[in-house]
């Protein structure tokens, strides 16, 4: 069990006086739970980037989970990065409070240099992890390399099936009963990287392409967050060789 480092004091409770005649309140083991509770490591807070195209709904998931104390995160979206500047993705971050970053590709003569823009300012804001959530571009293997381990992403199916584009739309055509997201650390292939977590939707009888995709959406909110939290926490991670490793 580990104990998140936050910026600021929890309430749990209040002390009172007991009124005269009234029942006494014991609680049993108060002090040794105190006492293992100083004693448990704390996990420094890590600074989550995201970089969206679109209109955000998995950051959306992110920020309200990394700011709900119940979930122990251990982490923080402390910047958003777009490459579109009418991404409603970027108004979710305005209006949370978290600073915000817009790059045009189209200003870049390479894939290589807006990378590179983007990388260094992933640095600049001290980024520990970057979340891709809907993000439409293809990255560098350059970036990739540098933000190996610390770079992860959502696919809309249960990888290795169906990866790249309209995954939905593959998953219909191949008649499959089962479909659901991945979250994946990503390598310099097209959604192939070590998988963190997947969870699993049926697909219906009378499903179509948007159908599936609101289902599998649903899901996704759910496994973003439990990604970034075993990635933040350290509980998964990638050793030297680009395998995944798993500590309880």
């Amino acid at each position: 069990m580990n104990i998140t480092r936050s910026h600021g004091a929890m309430v749990i409770g209040s002390v009172q006086a007991r009124p005269a005649g009234g029942a006494r309140v014991v609680v049993d083991n108060f002090a040794s739970a105190v006492d293992f509770t100083r004693r448990m490591p704390l996990l420094a807070m890590k600074r989550v980037a995201v970089l969206a195209s679109g209109s955000g709904s998995n950051l959306q998931a992110l920020i309200d989970t990394t700011r709900d104390s119940s979930q122990c995160m251990c982490a923080e979206i402390t910047l958003v990065i777009s490459n579109k500047k009418d991404a409603f993705a970027l108004k979710r971050a305005e209006k949370a409070g978290i600073p915000t970053l817009v790059y045009s590709h189209k200003d870049y003569a390479t894939r290589e240099e807006f990378d590179s823009a983007i990388s260094s300012a992933l640095e600049a804001h001290k980024i520990d992890v970057v979340c891709l959530a809907g993000y439409m571009r293809i990255l560098s293997a350059e970036f990739v390399r540098k933000w190996k381990g610390r770079l992860i992403n959502i696919h809309p199916s249960l990888l290795p099936r169906h990866p790249g584009l309209h995954a939905q739309r593959q998953c219909l055509a191949a008649g499959d009963r089962e479909s659901g997201c991945t979250v994946h650390f990503v390598d310099e292939g097209m959604d192939t990287g070590p998988i963190i977590t997947q969870e699993r939707v049926p697909v219906l009888n009378d499903d179509t392409e948007e159908s599936l995709s609101e289902r599998i959406l649903q899901a996704e909110h759910r496994a973003y967050p439990r990604a970034l939290r075993n990635v933040a926490t350290g509980r998964v991670r990638l050793n030297s060789l680009g395998n995944i490793m798993w500590h309880s």
